[in-house]
């Protein structure tokens, strides 16, 4: 009679769970302009309950999990959703922004337990970016379920390397529940040099990189870029019905300030300003789609005033002042897919514009550039197609190593 029951209540949860994106109730904020085909049967990994469950029964699981880890149409958590299903969930792995999302970008998480769950939740954003021997203490099987937007320096794909690599040392198993990447056409930007390697850039990789997350773990693998060469048994569960192509609208917000569609496609362009002395409109509730400084007044328009958001932006640059720059709110994103290159101009504009160039870069732009060359051609008057010949040569290598990985045409 339980077995009866227990897929009695299978089936009622999995059957509204293949579910379209347009099937979501509030996607976050779209673009303006509609641009290019979205496919209406994309189904993510952890959409397939039906096909991984009883592979869980039986195991202990950790979940490296944040608010982007939903299913079904009325976005429910997968932490809720398996532990209503009988799943043996002992806990939580959350990354920068916390496992509930509620913290600033950069901000340390502490360890914790989870009110609605109590389960415990082990951060990776606070003492530590790898788990400890003691944090997997228990464990035998790790899910990873995180929404990535390709560019190398969002750290979650930094996240998935250290879990990858304590799966590893620790001989515990890594399930990725695949996910879109909304910028998956687009693979450009200079190579990062490993003698700059940080958080926000740990591989060889171009700065946007054109692989969904289970694509690059198979890379990480592959490459043997895990300390000492050591590779992690990787279970994957793959979208269905998903092309690199189609257009893909995040159902919730992958991070804070990655609220709208526009900034999430904007991203791997526009984050090099926080390498400079501008804002890039955090501290608005429209960041990453306007660029400005107080001391472009009169050079520009537009402007902004950036003030602090809890949640979000709490002590966001140039807090309290009004900027002018450029609005990038209406922007033809589509122009980035048909070219597959992020966008350089604005970058090179706005140094020129800048009245005080030797403090327009600080010293984060290096590492989110991923190498020390791009600050010195703009700062010699490169222009953009003259700096991009100097990337063919990595990103052609680059282009051949991927496509070793990929699970998707």
């Amino acid at each position: 009679m339980m077995r009866i029951k227990f897929l009695f209540l299978l089936i009622v949860i999995t059957g509204c769970l293949f579910c379209t994106t347009g099937g979501y109730s509030k996607p976050i904020g779209s673009s303006k302009r509609v641009h290019h085909r979205m496919s209406a049967s994309i189904v993510t990994g952890a959409d397939q309950t039906i096909s991984y469950l009883g592979y869980l029964k039986g195991k202990n699981i950790g979940m490296v999990v944040n608010p982007t880890s939903i299913i079904g149409k009325n976005k429910t958590p997968l932490v809720d959703s398996l532990l209503k299903l009988g799943v043996n969930i002992k806990k939580v792995y959350g990354p920068e922004h916390g496992f509930r999302g509620n913290a600033s970008n950069g901000a340390k998480v502490d360890d914790a337990v989870d009110t609605k769950t109590g389960l415990p939740v082990i951060s990776l954003y606070g003492k530590h970016f790898k788990p400890t021997p003691a944090d997997l203490n228990g464990i035998n099987l790790m899910i990873f379920d995180i929404q990535d937007v390709g560019a190398r320096f969002y750290t979650y794909i930094s996240t998935l390397h250290y879990v990858m690599e304590a799966c590893a040392e620790n001989n515990i198993e890594l399930m990725i529940l695949d996910r879109p990447n909304p910028n998956g056409t687009i693979v450009d930007g200079p190579i990062l040099d490993t003698a700059y390697r940080s958080f926000v850039g740990m591989h060889p990789i171009p700065i946007s990189h054109g692989m969904t997350i289970a694509e690059y773990a198979k890379m990480v693998n592959g490459e043997r870029w895990l300390k000492n060469g050591i590779q992690c048994k990787l279970k994957i569960i793959k979208m269905a019905n998903y092309k690199h192509a189609d257009r893909y609208v995040l159902p919730v917000s992958p991070s804070p300030n990655l609220n709208t569609e526009q900034s999430v496609l904007l991203y791997p362009s526009v984050c090099l300003f926080e390498g400079t002395a501008l804002s890039l409109g955090r501290g608005t509730m429209v960041p990453f789609t306007e660029v400005g400084h107080p001391a472009l007044k009169g050079k520009y328009n537009y402007s902004f005033k950036p003030v602090s958001i809890p949640g979000m932006s709490e002590d966001p640059p140039q807090k309290n002042q009004v900027c002018y720059g450029i609005d990038l709110k209406d922007y033809d994103t589509a122009s980035l897919k048909r070219s597959g290159q992020i966008n350089l101009g604005w970058l090179i504009e706005m140094y020129k514009a800048f009245p005080d160039k030797a403090h327009f870069f600080n010293a984060y732009f290096t590492k989110l550039a991923g190498t020390d060359q791009l600050q010195k051609q703009i700062e010699a008057g490169k222009t953009d197609v003259q700096i991009r010949q100097g990337w063919e040569v990595g990103l052609a290598k680059f282009r051949a190593t991927r496509s070793k990985y990929l699970l998707y045409q």
